[in-house]
């Protein structure tokens, strides 16, 4: 029976992304665990694994407590598994850091997906020389290397991060598109939305979808709507962070509290899309971001960032895209939007048709001949 160990910085990004692993793998015959900072806590998890293992780190790259107890926990843990398929930076490299002997003398497997390099063509020269060097160090000690953009498939082979046959492009982590499709949905979950939100008829909602977090940037968004002038356009935040507090403070100070609704963590997300105009992602930051890719299954135009991975999603008329930081033009988009309909539902109609090989279970399977490669190499 194969043992599959899938490791993560912090569970939002387990139960946000890779529960469908476990459900594939372990329907398999295989067992599927997941390691994470407080993993025990988030019940969905608890339920997807065979078993889930919490493990202390911080999101912070320079802290030392990633290489203080976590190590010795990861080498006790890990070498049951056969693979060990660490997401996310941090947990990437103190893992792979890790288990570099248990991987040498052949124990165990460690693939690594990237979610977005720390360095990227945004980030300043002293940023990304220091996290290229990390990967670098890194890619030494893992099989696979899985990339979800093309920037980071190009600087990956740029760099020589791993040697190109071990080098995966997967487009995305892969969005489920049976549950973020029109048909999800009905004109009562609209109905509900706006009534739960207090909208009049001839108001609209914008929705953004993200961590309330400063690489995301949620203050360009109040600024943009602030600019935009409009007390019937309404902005719904779905999603938590420390910045909430602050953010509801400049809501505040711009005069339009009235327009702006912190939603939380929210499983119904479906609903709310299908209620939006348009999905906003403005980060400074992304891998292949999830919440443009649900936008397009569900036939909703988004405005995003000139970034890696947005690019990718939307620069073929999907939706539009601005500079990063740039609040008048995310309002001049939002604008336009709002007095063009008939062109911003053929954005969304096109999105609905590239989406397609986003597809999870396309996803999947490529994670198939990836771990089927590993495991022969084991055997």
């Amino acid at each position: 029976m194969t043992r599959l160990l899938i490791v993560a910085t912090v569970p939002e990004t387990v139960r946000g992304f890779l529960l469908p692993w476990a459900e594939r793998y372990r329907a398999k015959g295989w067992t599927v665990d997941a390691m994470a900072r407080g993993i025990s806590s988030c019940p969905a998890c608890v339920g997807a694994f065979n078993q889930v293992w919490d493990v202390k780190w911080s999101r912070n790259p320079l802290n030392p407590l990633n290489f203080v107890a976590a190590p010795q926990r990861l080498r006790a843990i890990a070498r049951s598994y056969d693979i060990v398929h660490v997401h996310t930076p941090v947990a990437a490299f103190v893992t792979r850091f890790a288990l570099r002997e248990l991987r040498r003398q052949g124990k165990l497997k460690a693939i690594y997906t990237a979610h977005g390099f720390h360095f990227h063509r945004n980030g300043s020269r002293l940023r990304n020389g220091i996290f290229l060097t990390l990967e670098k160090w890194a890619g030494r000690w893992c099989d696979r290397l899985i990339v979800i953009n093309q920037d980071d498939r190009d600087a990956a082979l740029i760099h020589r991060i791993v040697p190109s046959r071990h080098l995966h492009y997967t487009p995305g982590i892969g969005v489920d598109l049976s549950h973020y499709s029109e048909q999800s949905v009905t004109e009562a979950d609209r109905f509900q939305t706006r009534t739960e939100l207090g909208l009049k008829p001839e108001d609209v909602l914008f929705l953004a979808i993200a961590e309330l977090i400063p690489r995301k940037r949620p203050k360009d968004l109040l600024l943009a709507l602030a600019k935009l002038q409009r007390p019937t356009a309404h902005l719904a935040l779905a999603g938590e962070g420390p910045l909430t507090p602050e953010l509801k403070a400049l809501a505040a100070q711009l005069g339009i509290a009235e327009q702006v609704h912190f939603l939380g963590f929210r499983p119904d997300i479906p609903r709310f899309i299908y209620t939006a105009t348009a999905v906003l992602l403005v980060s400074e930051q992304e891998g292949l971001p999830r919440s443009i890719m649900e936008a397009m299954a569900m036939g909703v135009p988004a405005i995003g960032t000139r970034i890696r991975g947005t690019e990718d999603l939307l620069k073929e008329g999907a939706g539009k895209l601005v500079e990063v930081g740039d609040s008048t033009a995310i309002a001049a988009e939002m604008s336009w939007i709002l007095d063009n309909p008939e062109a911003a539902r053929m954005l969304g109609l096109q999105g609905r048709q590239q989406i397609q090989r986003y597809d999870l279970y396309e996803i999947l399977s490529l994670h198939d001949g990836i771990y089927a490669d590993v495991l022969e190499e084991v055997a």
